[in-house]
């Protein structure tokens, strides 16, 4: 058996603020940073064996974080662009009620919570896990299926599209997901790399 840990990132500066982020890249709020401490708390019985993070500082840090809580720093991370958050395209920046008063509340909720339709020069949720499952596939299924533990730190969408993998979750149900900032989701993964149990650690 293995653990597969998935963290998204503790509130950074436009999470705060409510804007639509995507790949810029903002840093944590205080109340990031405490929750990535946190985080790494209730994390701290657990050994990882890999580690894994996008490019953008709010998943790095928190992950640095939550490494150095569990006193596990010395874990060489690997990087990748492929768990990076959905790129929302001509809407990064912009303050998302703001958004919803210059292009309508129901064109901007299609934007955010269809499964296939993206904002302009941006991803839709389906964009982002035809980058992320592949990769979680390709490097994490089989440190899974060798017994290492791996804890993915990343964001909101990339993880998303990474659980409706894992839990087989329809485009609808996917739609329903919401992963709170800087609380671990702990898989119980077989030998073939299916979870068998979930836990999520609020506390």
């Amino acid at each position: 058996m293995a653990l597969l840990v998935l963290l998204r990132h503790g509130e950074s500066q436009w999470n705060r603020e409510n804007r639509f982020t995507g790949w810029v890249d903002v840093p944590l709020t205080e109340k990031g940073i405490a929750e990535a401490r946190a985080a790494g708390e209730r994390l701290r019985d657990v050994h990882f064996d890999r580690i894994y993070t996008s490019l953008l500082q709010r998943a790095t840090e928190t992950l640095r974080l939550v490494l150095d809580a569990t006193g596990q720093s010395g874990i060489v991370a690997t990087r990748d662009a492929a768990l990076n958050e959905r790129h929302y395209g001509d809407l990064q920046g912009l303050n998302k009620a703001d958004t919803a008063a210059k292009f309508g509340a129901e064109q901007v909720h299609l934007w955010r919570r269809s499964y296939a339709i993206p904002p302009p020069g941006g991803e839709s949720l389906a964009d982002t896990a035809a980058r992320a499952i592949p990769f979680y596939e390709n490097h994490i299924e089989p440190d899974l299926k060798a017994g290492r533990n791996v804890l993915v730190a990343a964001h909101g969408n990339s993880l998303r599209a990474i659980v409706m993998h894992i839990e087989q979750l329809s485009r609808e149900q996917v739609l329903e997901l919401n992963l709170a900032t800087g609380v671990p989701i702990v898989y119980e993964m077989d030998g073939d790399a299916r979870s068998i149990g979930k836990k999520i650690l609020t506390g």
